[in-house]
């Protein structure tokens, strides 16, 4: 269960959902698209193209030239940091790791409909049945619940139980849970009403994946959410917590120190299935950027200090990114270090 925080107005997570069903669609995996806000047809037809592995690598090679040549002119200037080790942001050379997705062009017909997917759209179902409760939730949760179960047991992915279908992977992906459009009251004040539907909902989603052959991610609009027992509840609930931060809007959007940056990534928790602990990362601190075709996570780095006047004038801009940035792996670090002991 991957639990994704919202950027502010939803552009990068929503980028992040479309990359996961646009990889389950080229491995061939089943779909499920849930969503109060967009019809899962039009989000299927808004998936990204993938891209050939020689185009990805002629893409690589061109970009780390490019660097390359950037990198050589830099150290004429800055000729006192000619002797320190380079660091690579991102790999400079093609690895095999998944697929890659042109975002500038879209998924062709044909290979949407080469897979099995099915939808639910919030607003479809309640016409049917609008005063069903179950559970003691709200009836958007309850419903998807029960077409998530279905699914699971219709389709061939319980594990509990022995199936006669050939076996595949059931990828879920659901839209803005928690958002006001799904009934939720948790994004409207300190208090909400019914505090604990988003919680029961993510409880029993968690059992159903636990005994099924299947993978599910959920974008949470996490910022409109004030009351932070209910994010701390939601995150001891989910596997995989990121945080997506979009510099649009702020004041670090014309902060030259994240010029080559749209946005920071914050790895609040990682798996750990089967195991006391989990597993610590060489970084935390991590930035995205969206470039003409590709959508890129790569390892954040202040830019060198080549001046006594940009020394002068950028100190406190240094100070307070060091500080946000230290803050971030200041628990893995303390972490790690008792775990030594």
């Amino acid at each position: 269960l991957v639990f994704t925080e919202e950027d502010k107005y939803g552009l990068y997570s929503n980028l992040l959902f479309k990359f996961f069903l646009a990889e389950g669609i080229v491995c061939g995996h089943d779909l499920f698209v849930a969503s109060a806000k967009e019809h899962p047809d039009n989000i299927l037809k808004e998936l990204p193209a993938p891209l050939l592995d020689d185009t990805y690598g002629k893409e690589l090679g061109d970009e780390a030239a490019a660097k390359s040549e950037d990198f050589q002119d830099s150290m004429k200037i800055a000729w006192r940091y000619q002797n320190l080790p380079k660091i690579e942001a991102s790999p400079t050379t093609y690895t095999k790791f998944g697929h890659y997705y042109d975002v500038s062009k879209k998924m062709s017909p044909e290979l949407c409909q080469s897979v099995k997917w099915h939808s639910f759209y919030l607003h479809e179902e309640l016409s049917f049945e609008p005063k069903m409760k179950a559970w003691n939730m709200n009836s958007g949760y309850a419903r998807l619940l029960q077409s998530i179960q279905r699914i699971i047991s219709q389709e061939g992915f319980d594990g509990s139980h022995p199936q006669k279908k050939p076996r595949n992977i059931l990828r879920i992906g659901i839209q803005s849970l928690g958002s006001v459009l799904w009934g939720d009251d948790v994004c409207c004040g300190d208090t909400p009403e019914d505090p604990h539907s988003l919680t029961k909902f993510l409880y029993v989603l968690r059992g159903l994946l636990r005994k099924s052959l299947s993978a599910c991610i959920i974008t949470v609009p996490a910022h409109l959410i004030q009351n932070k027992a209910i994010m701390e509840r939601v995150t001891n609930l989910s596997d995989m917590v990121v945080g997506l931060e979009s510099f649009i809007g702020s004041e670090r959007e014309t902060n030259p120190l994240y010029k080559d940056y749209h946005g920071l990534v914050h790895v609040h928790q990682i798996p750990r299935l089967n195991s006391l602990i989990c597993d610590v990362s060489d970084t935390k601190d991590l930035a995205f950027r969206l470039k003409r075709k590709l959508f890129t996570i790569e390892r954040l780095h202040l830019p060198p200090d080549l001046s006594d006047t940009v020394s002068r004038a950028s100190k406190q801009d240094l100070a307070g990114s060091a500080k946000l940035l230290s803050s971030g792996c200041g628990a893995m670090a303390i972490g790690k270090k008792h775990l030594d002991f």
